[in-house]
């Protein structure tokens, strides 16, 4: 759903019940500047968003893989153990 500035600012309550169900999107001089989208969106919405983002290279990239990668990633270059001394194998 499309709305003005003005025309949210003045039924802000209307389209907080609408939100749940749609994203709202606000203009302004005819531009979006804003998207008013539900806090609980479902996962597979979440998924559906993100086709075209993740690269697959042809491959069937599973949940844990992109896990592994992203903490990977996240913490190259970090020792691992100093941060998480439960880890450690004491032998």
């Amino acid at each position: 759903m499309i709305a003005t500035v003005a025309e949210f600012k003045n039924n802000i309550g209307k389209y907080l019940s609408l939100v749940a169900e749609q994203d709202i999107f606000i203009t302004k001089n005819g531009k979006s500047s804003a998207k008013l989208s539900s806090t609980k969106q479902s996962k597979v919405d979440i998924v559906n968003s993100l086709i075209g983002i993740i690269p697959c290279n042809g491959e069937d990239l599973g949940i844990k893989q992109v896990k592994a990668e992203r903490l990977a990633e996240k913490f190259e270059g970090l020792d691992w153990h100093q941060h998480h001394p439960r880890h450690i194998d004491e032998a």
